[in-house]
C-alpha cells in the first residue's frame, strides 16, 4: 500500500487507527503532482483531492485473484 502525504512526514491528519495499522512508514519516492500526470494505479485528481480535503490518500494494493494462489496456500482443485 502507499500512503500519499500533503506534507513530508506529517501524520497528524491520519486517523488513529490508520496510524496503528499502517506499520512503520518507509519515504519510497516523493512527487510533483498536477491533473495531467498520470499515476499507474490511482486518479491523479481523486488523490489531489484527498490530499487538500484529508492531507492524505492511502492507495491498497490491487485485488488479486483467489485461484492466483491456490497452489500456494495448499488448496487443490477438485479430481475427477
Amino acid at each position: 500500500m502507499y500512503l500519499y502525504l500533503r506534507a513530508e512526514d506529517d501524520f497528524t491528519c491520519l486517523p488513529d487507527t490508520l496510524l496503528n495499522s499502517f506499520g512503520k512508514p518507509e519515504k519510497v519516492m516523493e512527487l510533483a503532482l498536477t491533473a495531467q500526470r498520470k499515476l499507474a494505479r490511482e486518479d491523479v485528481v481523486k488523490v489531489m483531492d484527498n490530499l487538500l480535503t484529508q492531507g492524505f490518500h492511502l492507495q491498497m494494493p490491487p485485488k488479486m485473484a483467489v485461484d492466483l494462489y491456490e497452489e500456494d496456500l495448499g488448496v487443490l482443485p477438485p479430481s475427477d
